[in-house]
């Protein structure tokens, strides 16, 4: 096992990038739901439409990007979309100056970020499979996991304290800055790209082909079915939390930005540790295990004490989600970029990231809607009762062809 294995200056340079805007993305944590409650005065139903419609129009318009993505060179397409989220973000900040900052903006912007997201994401999965070498994907997916998370633990409780102490929009700034610098990494990775091979014009079938991929595949389907229903109730009930906590138990922000920030430290060390996993027990039975183990521990939130009894209670029950999504998630990244062929990487990977936000974003208005009628603590506990259930959507056993036996490196 060879430790702190190199994989050269231009993934040193991508990583940076990811490194950069990730810190941005989590400085920004909660920041539109923080400015919906705080200034805006919103309540959890509009909040929760805030966090549903955003993700939800973004995914539609986001559908024909990713065979047009195959079609072109990938970092341009990255840059272009750092640029897109920079312009966006910036706006809020600019027109909250203006004394002129609305529901009706937020609801906007977070349409234009979400499509951006999606594709980024996908234009960034087909430029990483064609940078690095196959048996280097899973050490590539953990640094960028244990950067994500290291970003996770420093990033809320500094947008928390930058909220109250430098006013509401500091962070918003940070995250809008975070990709232009972004941009400016990515365009330091330097070296050729090939043009792909494209057809003459892009057809309405292509439109499908990365669900048609999808849904074909005996591993990635299942897979795709679990992420959709575990991510649409952990991020569906995240408004919920917010209201919760912020309003009706009364956290500060920088409370409640700690209380989500120092459980991560639990993924750095999960995200470092999965490719010794991996190597002792074998990708199939990691991935289920960490797939089970992480569905155990939405319920609890729905029982969050108040004053720091709370604070305390929140960190255990994150720490116990977060090791063992830092799992799951990188073996699931590599195993995935395994799958898909070359020549539809970005389509396929925007299907599922449309599929993903979708699900959340349909789940989020449902759980606003349900809150409503429930109560917060009571539309948390629904969802974490459907949590225990997503064990039953993952693979029950390696369907795909084998892979090759790989010595896999640390992370480092």
């Amino acid at each position: 096992m060879v430790r702190g294995r190199s994989l050269g200056p231009r993934f040193r340079w991508l990583w940076s990038a990811y490194a950069v805007s990730a810190f941005g993305t989590w400085l920004g944590f909660g920041a539109f739901p923080m400015l919906a409650i705080l200034v805006l005065h919103a309540g959890p139903t509009a909040v929760s439409a805030l966090a549903a419609v955003g993700p939800a129009v973004g995914a539609l318009v986001a559908v024909p990007l990713g065979p047009w993505i195959d079609r072109r060179r990938k970092r341009p397409v990255m840059v272009g979309m750092d640029l897109v989220r920079f312009a966006a973000l910036i706006s809020v900040p600019a027109a909250y100056a203006l004394g002129a900052l609305s529901f009706a903006q937020l609801l906007a912007v977070s349409v234009v970020v979400a499509a951006a997201d999606i594709t980024f994401t996908s234009a960034s999965g087909a430029f990483l499979k064609g940078l690095v070498p196959p048996e280097d994907l899973l050490v590539a997916n953990g640094r960028f996991e244990s950067t994500n998370w290291t970003a996770t633990a420093l990033g809320p409780p500094l947008g928390g304290a930058a909220f109250a102490l430098f006013g509401p929009v500091t962070s918003v700034v940070a995250n809008a800055v975070s990709f232009l610098l972004s941009a400016l990494g990515l365009r330091a990775i330097g070296g050729g790209e090939p043009r792909p091979r494209t057809a003459d014009r892009l057809r309405l079938r292509d439109l499908a082909d990365g669900w048609r991929f999808l849904l074909a595949h005996p591993g990635l389907r299942p897979l795709l079915l679990n992420a959709m229903v575990f991510n649409g109730l952990v991020m569906g009930t995240e408004p919920l939390l917010a209201v919760l906590m912020l309003n009706q138990l009364g956290f500060t922000p920088w409370q409640y930005g700690l209380a989500f920030a120092v459980p991560c430290l639990g993924g750095l060390a999960g995200s470092r540790l999965t490719p010794r996993l991996v190597a002792k027990f074998g990708r199939h039975p990691v991935l289920v295990t960490a797939g089970a183990v992480r569905a155990c521990w939405l319920l609890a939130l729905a029982f969050i004490p108040p004053g720091a009894a709370g604070l305390g209670y929140v960190m255990v029950v994150e720490f116990g989600l977060i090791v063992s999504c830092s799992v799951f998630n990188p073996v699931l990244a590599t195993y995935r970029l395994e799958q898909l062929p070359a020549d539809r990487v970005a389509r396929t990977l925007s299907a599922w990231s449309v599929s993903t936000k979708a699900a959340i974003a349909t789940l989020t208005a449902v759980w606003g809607v349900l809150a409503g009628f429930t109560g917060t603590r009571g539309a948390i506990g629904i969802a974490g009762v459907l949590a225990l259930a997503t064990p039953l959507l993952l693979p029950r056993r390696d369907r795909t062809p084998a892979q090759p036996s790989q010595t896999v490196p640390s992370t480092g």
